[in-house]
């Protein structure tokens, strides 16, 4: 099947993600690393296509107690999520992709 060189970058993405669990775990797991790499705007943006590819929003305000139309709007590109809804949605994320998030704190390089 050839890929459609015509529709948006965000659909080819959800649709990879709907097709191959892996992929979807990987982009997860990406996009943990983009959070804590100190770019939540790229992140909240990557979680957005996550949830549209995998979980769904519905399905994600069930697991979270955050009304979808609330999650659609922190996870905008000028969506501002506190630290607990973040949290809650990276939470629900994971378990449902079933993706083990560890982090740890780097020294910096002097």
């Amino acid at each position: 099947m050839r890929p459609n060189l015509t529709c948006d970058a965000s659909e080819t993405i959800v649709a990879r993600l709907r097709r191959e669990p892996a992929f979807a775990r990987g982009a997860l797991a990406e996009a943990v690393t983009v959070f804590l790499g100190g770019e939540p705007e790229v992140a909240r943006l990557m979680l957005r296509d996550i949830v549209n590819g995998t979980l769904g929003f519905e399905k994600l305000s069930d697991l979270t107690g955050i009304p979808p139309k609330s999650l659609h709007r922190m996870l905008s590109a000028r969506g501002n999520p506190g630290m607990d809804n973040l949290a809650a949605i990276f939470e629900a994320m994971t378990g449902h992709l079933r993706v083990d998030v560890e982090a740890r704190a780097k020294k910096k390089a002097a």
